[in-house]
C-alpha cells in the first residue's frame, strides 16, 4: 500500500466499526446452519442451552439434541469465539465513539456514563468467551458445575449487552434530538 499523507497504516475507528460490523454479521450468518441443525433435532437452539441453570436441564437438552445436535452446538460455539471478538470490537468502538461525541457536544451525563460503559462491549465478549468454555465442557460431560457457571456468565454478558445497547440508543437519540431541534 502506498504511503499517503496522513495515512499511518492504522485502521481508523470508522474503518474498525465497518470491518467489525461486517465480521459480526458474517460470523452470525456462519452460525445459523448449526443453530438450525440443533433445532432440527427437536431440541432448542443455543440460547436456552446457555441459560439452563444447571446440569438437569442441560442433560435434557443434550438428550434432545443427540449426537447431531451436540456436534452442531460445538460448531456454533467455536464459530462464536470469532463472533464475540467481532461484536466486542464493534461495541467497544461504537461506545467509545458515542462517549467521545457526548464529550465534544457537552452532553456531560452521557459522557460521564460513557466513561464507564465504554468497556462493556469488551467485557461482554470476555464473559461470552468464558461461557463458551463452560458450554464446551458441559458438552464433554466435564462436570455439573459448568452449566450453572455458563448460565451465570451468560446473564452477566446479556446484562452488559443490554446496558451497552441502551447507551448507544441514548446517544443516537440525543444526536437525533439535537438535529430536530429548531435553531
Amino acid at each position: 500500500m502506498p504511503n499517503r499523507p496522513g495515512h499511518n497504516g492504522i485502521v481508523s475507528r470508522r474503518q474498525g466499526l465497518i470491518l467489525s460490523a461486517i465480521a459480526s454479521l458474517a460470523l452470525l450468518l456462519a452460525m445459523s446452519p448449526a443453530e438450525n441443525r440443533m433445532k432440527d433435532t427437536g431440541g432448542p437452539g443455543m440460547v436456552p442451552f446457555e441459560l439452563t441453570g444447571g446440569q438437569g436441564k442441560a442433560d435434557e437438552i443434550l438428550a434432545e439434541w443427540g449426537e447431531e445436535g451436540q456436534d452442531a452446538a460445538r460448531e456454533s460455539l467455536w464459530i462464536d469465539f470469532g463472533f464475540l471478538v467481532a461484536y466486542g470490537a464493534f461495541l467497544t468502538l461504537a461506545l467509545a465513539a458515542t462517549r467521545d461525541l457526548a464529550q465534544r457536544r457537552g452532553w456531560r451525563r452521557l459522557a460521564a456514563i460513557g466513561g464507564v460503559i465504554v468497556s462493556f462491549g469488551a467485557l461482554a465478549a470476555a464473559f461470552d468467551a468464558l461461557e463458551n468454555v463452560c458450554l464446551l465442557l458441559t458438552l464433554d460431560g466435564a462436570g455439573a458445575a459448568f452449566p450453572l457457571l455458563a448460565t451465570i456468565l451468560a446473564g452477566v454478558k446479556f446484562a452488559l449487552l443490554v446496558v451497552a445497547i441502551v447507551y448507544l440508543i441514548a446517544g443516537l437519540g440525543m444526536r437525533l434530538r439535537r438535529r430536530a431541534a429548531p435553531a
